[in-house]
């Protein structure tokens, strides 16, 4: 989605979105818990919501995101107690084996397909030697009726409506079998999963092979 875009959907993202995704934020929690003074990474951080939830546990928080919008609102949310950055996912300024723990949720699906594998291996590149890669992004399937399709539906339309260029990325990225073709000879392999919403939605925890 295109950075224009992204400065509309700043303004009604929290009051829309987030209602949606709050579980999942929880959930995400679950699989590896926040410890005080861990440094933890947000990739496509948008508003900062995630990164608040870690910082109200004593993380040490930064984020990078594409759009402008986004991080102003970031700022604005964490009284600027998060390290922000203006930046390509693909392509950080981070230092190798920086972070205890980097994020990805709802992004990996909405990058162009060519960047997918770079951010992956990027995050690898900053991520501690035992440290994790939570990735929360949609699942392929397959989909429990009636919840998966119900759930399918909606999140086809979100996608849908945000653009013609997110949604051909978010039909890409399910044709290719998401996220777990994506781990092919990255020197990542799944630690722990759990999928929700009918077989729609994958929380990933990575670790180094």
């Amino acid at each position: 989605m295109s950075k224009r875009a992204y400065a509309r959907s700043a303004k009604w993202y929290d009051l829309v979105i987030e209602p949606l995704v709050k579980t999942l934020r929880t959930t995400g929690l679950g699989l590896f818990p926040p410890v005080a003074g861990m440094s933890v990474l947000d990739i496509g951080c948008g508003t900062g919501t995630h990164l608040g939830i870690y910082r109200q546990a004593g993380c040490r928080v930064y984020g990078i995101d594409l759009s402008p919008a986004m991080l102003n609102a970031a700022q604005v949310k964490l009284a600027r107690q998060a390290g922000l950055c203006l930046g390509d996912g693909a392509r950080m300024p981070c230092a190798s084996e920086s972070f205890d723990l980097t994020t990805a949720m709802l992004a990996l699906h909405a990058m162009p397909p060519s960047l997918r594998r770079q951010i992956i291996s990027e995050a690898k590149r900053v991520m501690r030697k035992d440290g994790r890669f939570l990735v929360i992004d949609y699942h392929p399937g397959p989909l429990r009726f009636p919840e998966g399709w119900l759930y399918k539906s909606v999140i086809a339309s979100i996608e849908f409506l945000a653009s013609g260029e997110h949604y051909a990325s978010y039909r890409g990225f399910m044709t290719n079998g998401g996220l777990t073709s994506l781990l092919a000879g990255s020197g990542l392999v799944v630690d722990r999963q759990k999928v929700v919403g009918g077989g729609t939605i994958g929380l990933y925890l990575l670790r180094a092979s």
